[in-house]
């Protein structure tokens, strides 16, 4: 199996990976095409395919932030089952992850994901890709360390339509084993620069910025 990264929307298998995100996730998740032109410029955003016998089994887009020392798993998609494509992506996303911050100077904290809390989002099919379910998805999360941090999270969409996407928590991978919160200021600052790109924020992403404004810690909980 092979790690290939996309650095361009002109990379002819771009149109492959945005079809199948749009196939996989709701309309609100799926940033436009032509406005992927620039994430993908970004260095210290990542994007790859796993590929295997030259077909896509699996997509992850991942970044670090440099300023918070902080990494953010954007998504994971397997489209083939029984490759081990899930613990391909993973292992490859961490060493990626470690020699990026060998190269930079980073000393990386952890990596922040946002997970669909199956009981509140069952209507979530993810495309009729049984592994992407989200039991399964938050399961697989839970094996690999990550903790919910406990505050009620929701998202602006990726449509820039100021709708606020609910039925998620925010997850955090520590990388330390003493962690067990993190500052609300940390939080709600990782939160604000994520969307940042968005201009159209819901009433409820406002609130819950003004919520965490009000806290000192989050603690992080079992998922």
């Amino acid at each position: 199996m092979e790690y290939v990264q996309i650095k361009s929307i002109e990379d002819p298998m771009f149109a492959k990976l945005h079809k199948t995100m749009q196939e996989v996730f709701p309309p609100e998740e799926v940033l436009e095409y032509s406005l992927w032109e620039e994430p993908l410029n970004d260095p210290t955003i990542r994007v790859f395919l796993a590929v295997h016998d030259d077909e896509v089994v699996g997509i992850t887009e991942y970044r670090y932030n440099r300023e918070l020392n902080v990494a953010m798993t954007d998504f994971t998609i397997i489209t083939k089952e029984g490759l081990g494509a899930g613990p391909f992506l993973a292992k490859k996303r961490h060493e990626d992850l470690m020699n990026l911050s060998k190269d930079h100077d980073l000393n990386l904290i952890g990596m922040f994901a946002e997970i669909y809390d199956p009981y509140r989002a069952a209507d979530h099919s993810f495309g009729g890709i049984k592994v992407m379910d989200p039991f399964v998805r938050r399961e697989v999360l839970s094996h690999l360390g990550y903790q919910r941090l406990d505050f009620p999270y929701v998202h602006p969409a990726w449509t820039n339509e100021g709708e606020a996407v609910k039925d998620l928590d925010l997850c955090f991978l520590p990388y330390k084993d003493s962690i067990q919160s993190l500052s609300a200021n940390f939080v709600s600052t990782f939160i604000q620069t994520y969307y940042d790109v968005l201009s159209n924020k819901p009433k409820e992403w406002h609130d819950m910025i003004e919520y965490l404004g009000k806290q000192t810690d989050i603690q992080l909980k079992p998922l």
